[in-house]
């Protein structure tokens, strides 16, 4: 049996393929015909120009209907995906071209200049371009050619994906995702979370991670079912469409800018069957008042890049605030201390995992995949979570200091390593804070070398120039000297707690 991902998806297709599989915010529709021509041409092109198995597309385009139909085009040939955040700049793109040493780049037309001769010097045969308007030379070149590609055939581990994920020394590490991690996490979240025929998806997230692209859109064509299609978060939109939508899966400011809404009621909710939320932590209050004002519960899940979804809240029974419910029917998790010893129920330790969804290993990174698992195969997340006596998972913390903002994972190593290259800079801290949109935000705590004249929207700018606008600190403090403990290393458990309130003023 063929164990590639888009032939278990396509046999799930509707016998009707002239059915809708996505309608964009103005109105466009794209049956699953189209999704099958369409995929098919872009594979044709693909071939055409020698992308094989096992070889890397990498992709940097916004958010459109032919950017999921190139994503299916490569899992066709059996080529490895790999989506890049619309938001990493030149210098960070340049690390995964040379790192991850594709076949083929596609970027967005405005961005071809730029990126062409990063992919030339990481030996990238070939840049093709990819706009929201239907334009680009991958859908040039491609639209008068054969769609009749069929699917390769593909191992259950045969490598699917790979999503970088940013690494606490600074150097992001290409998570390997097997055509087993996506099929089986799809198949187990569709049946957990009662999809039906006839279930309408609301989809407003990013497509280049785990949620927008494999959790979303893979249930969905499972369930040969529709999407309504935003290119991004649009408070308008989200409002107009909700009353035609059954299924919404969002991050936490999502939910938190719809609160704001007073046009956002229980009667625009009332044909909603079920509301997600996952990527960042859903605070209690959200979770509370989001209940009161349209009587629906929001489930919260619980996955990172390396593992898709392990755990969620059930789909009938108590959702429980602050917790991510309970795990996957096919994944096992146990919380242990730093030495790997099981603890018990409510007590504090690091999650660990095991189970079909959780990936290969990183991307030629052979000793620290190693590092990162058990003996037993069980993966440590580096989340700091405990298990109540009823097996409900509660995520207390988090290891190695990671900020979630607005939905994205941002290491502070990354943007240290940035600030610390700035003329002038002795040293930097940079920590998370509570945010009452973002969630968190970043914020830069820097200390001058020789008195040197720095200002605050200095640190930024030169920031903003090498990385991603998430990434960015929202506010940077200046101090004589970082706080220390006996030891030396820096207590941000400190500043945080001294600069808490920064954002909530």
């Amino acid at each position: 049996m063929n164990q590639n991902l888009y032939s278990r998806l396509s046999s799930h297709f509707p016998k009707d393929l002239s059915r809708t599989f996505i309608e964009t915010a103005d109105a466009t529709l794209y049956s699953y015909s189209d999704l099958v021509a369409i995929s098919g041409r872009i594979a044709r092109l693909m071939s055409d120009l020698g992308v094989e198995k096992g070889d890397r597309v990498a992709v940097q385009v916004e958010k459109s209907p032919e950017a999921i139909f190139l994503y299916l085009a490569c899992v066709r040939i059996g080529a490895i995906y790999l989506p890049l955040n619309t938001a990493y700049k030149e210098s960070e793109v340049s690390y995964f071209l040379g790192d991850a040493e594709p076949k083929l780049v596609v970027c967005r037309p405005a961005s071809e200049t730029a990126i062409t001769p990063i992919a030339k010097s990481a030996g990238v045969g070939q840049v093709l371009t990819l706009g929201q308007q239907v334009d680009g030379t991958l859908i040039e070149h491609s639209k008068d050619l054969d769609p009749e590609v069929g699917c390769i055939d593909s191992q259950a581990d045969d490598v699917a994906a790979i999503l970088y994920t940013s690494g606490t020394t600074g150097r992001s590490k290409g998570a390997m995702l097997s055509h087993r991690n996506l099929a089986s996490n799809t198949e187990t979240l569709h049946k957990l979370w009662g999809f039906q025929p006839n279930d309408v998806l609301l989809h407003a997230l990013p497509i280049f991670h785990t949620h927008g692209l494999f959790v979303a859109t893979n249930c969905v064509l499972l369930n040969g079912g529709k999407i309504l299609f935003l290119n991004k978060f649009d408070a308008d939109k989200m409002i107009e469409l909700m009353p035609r939508a059954t299924v919404m899966m969002g991050v936490p400011t999502f939910y938190t800018r719809l609160l704001t809404d007073v046009r956002f009621t229980a009667e625009v909710c009332s044909k909603m069957r079920l509301f997600i939320s996952g990527s960042a932590p859903l605070l209690e209050e959200t979770f509370g008042e989001f209940q009161a004002r349209t009587g629906h519960t929001i489930l919260e899940r619980y996955g990172m890049t390396e593992t898709n979804m392990n755990t969620s809240n059930p789909l009938d029974g108590e959702r429980r605030a602050g917790t991510v419910g309970f795990p996957l029917p096919d994944v096992e998790v146990r919380v242990a201390d730093d030495e790997g010893h099981i603890l018990g129920a409510n007590e504090t330790g690091v999650l660990e995992v095991k189970g079909p969804n959780v990936f290969r290993g990183y991307w030629r990174m052979p000793e620290k995949t190693a590092s990162e698992f058990r003996q037993d195969g069980f993966f440590i997340t580096g989340d700091v979570a405990k298990i109540d006596e009823r097996g409900y998972v509660h995520i207390v913390g988090r290891a190695k200091d990671l900020i979630i903002s607005g939905g994205f994972n941002v290491y502070p190593k990354e943007i240290e390593l940035c600030v610390d290259a700035i003329e002038g800079v002795g040293e930097s801290a940079v920590i998370g804070l509570p945010h009452p949109d973002f969630g968190e935000a970043v914020m830069a705590v820097v200390t001058c070398k020789n008195s040197a004249a720095l200002n605050a929207q200095g640190i930024i700018d030169a920031v903003k120039n090498d990385l991603a606008n998430f990434k960015v600190p929202k506010r940077v403090v200046f101090l004589d000297e970082l706080p220390r403990n006996s030891m030396g290393k820096v207590q941000k458990n400190v500043l945080r707690e001294t600069y808490k309130d920064s954002f909530n003023a």
